[in-house]
């Protein structure tokens, strides 16, 4: 009795397992494969990249429709959209009086700025790459004027370069430098140069930072190894330092280069373009294009034309930075 009883349980336990079986077999519909449609991760992943999308059209890629448009039209400030002219506004601003001299004066702040700050930025990030006591202090002192926002640091510092009211011309005159107020935005060169004081002193911690942490991340391990094959100092720099920076270093020619090339702030408050509209920038002049000559077609055309031209410049730097990385 017992045998069949253990072969009928048995069976049961065969046919409910066979059961099972056949019932996970079995295809399910697709929305109930991993559960509902909306908790996929297809779905999720569209959720989360949904307000960023929203914000770039809404933000930069209809702003961008629209200045094209406006690039290729007879557009006054005042009166609006008066047709298409194409291509009139481009070969307006190769035409007009301040544009070559814009573009060479801004080619020239360009590289007088971005070779001190990265050879200063350079300097200063190693005095502090190394633990020491102090080294926080001047780490903080050397970033807090990057805190300083760039219109405010152009107020102060045009507060600082009044022959009359500021403290620096009275303070050399003291000391028998001078013999009459200094007026250091009152010719082009000392007006540039004045300029690129602020610059540098503005955004120097700033670059210091972020080779500081370029610095830090190469391994000392490299360092010691270079030291017991007998390596001096200028070598680990120039053969160990540098080529380990470069990330750090492309990174930061890429910022100060297009900074150094959209440069409004410094010089509106400081210059105004003058003296003799020796100190314009580009982006000056396409200020003065629509706010000053009512004309946003032509301001469109050149903004267009600033876009192309540092799409270009950083494509040719990473490709430059690319090919520097291969073997």
């Amino acid at each position: 009795m017992q045998p069949q009883v253990a072969d009928e349980a048995a069976a049961g336990r065969h046919a409910a397992s066979t059961s099972r079986t056949r019932r996970a077999a079995r295809p399910h519909p697709p929305h109930q494969a991993g559960g509902p449609w909306w908790r996929s991760r297809k779905v999720k992943g569209l959720g989360y990249a949904a307000p960023t999308a929203a914000f770039v059209t809404v933000f930069f890629l209809l702003p961008l429709l629209l200045v094209g448009q406006m690039s290729l039209s007879d557009w006054p400030l005042l009166a609006g959209n008066r047709g298409g002219n194409a291509p009139e506004n481009y070969t307006d601003i190769t035409d007009g009086t301040l544009f070559w001299p814009a573009v060479r004066f801004t080619l020239l702040y360009t590289v007088i700025v971005t070779v001190i700050l990265l050879g200063l930025a350079l300097l200063l990030a190693l005095l502090v790459q190394e633990h020491r006591p102090g080294v926080g202090f001047f780490r903080t002192v050397y970033f807090l004027p990057g805190a300083l926002g760039l219109a405010s640091a152009s107020l102060l510092f045009w507060g600082l370069y009044s022959p009359t009211t500021g403290p620096l011309s009275p303070l050399l005159e003291g000391l028998g430098l001078v013999d009459e107020p200094v007026s250091f935005l009152g010719a082009p060169t000392s007006a540039l140069l004045s300029t690129v004081f602020l610059v540098v002193w503005k955004f120097a911690g700033f670059y210091m930072l972020i080779l500081l942490v370029g610095l830090q991340r190469i391994p000392h391990e490299v360092y010691e190894a270079a030291r017991m094959d007998g390596a001096d100092r200028w070598q680990i720099f120039r053969r160990i330092t540098l080529p380990l920076l470069r990330p750090s270093l492309a990174l930061t020619l890429l910022l100060c280069a297009t900074g150094s090339l959209l440069a409004f702030d410094q010089f509106f408050i400081l210059t105004k373009g003058g003296p003799d509209n020796s100190t314009v920038t580009i982006v000056q002049l396409i200020y003065r294009e629509a706010f000053q000559r009512l004309d946003l077609g032509t301001a469109a055309a050149l903004s267009i034309i600033v876009l192309a031209v540092l799409l270009l410049l950083n494509v040719l730097q990473f490709r430059g930075l690319r090919r520097a990385d291969e073997p």
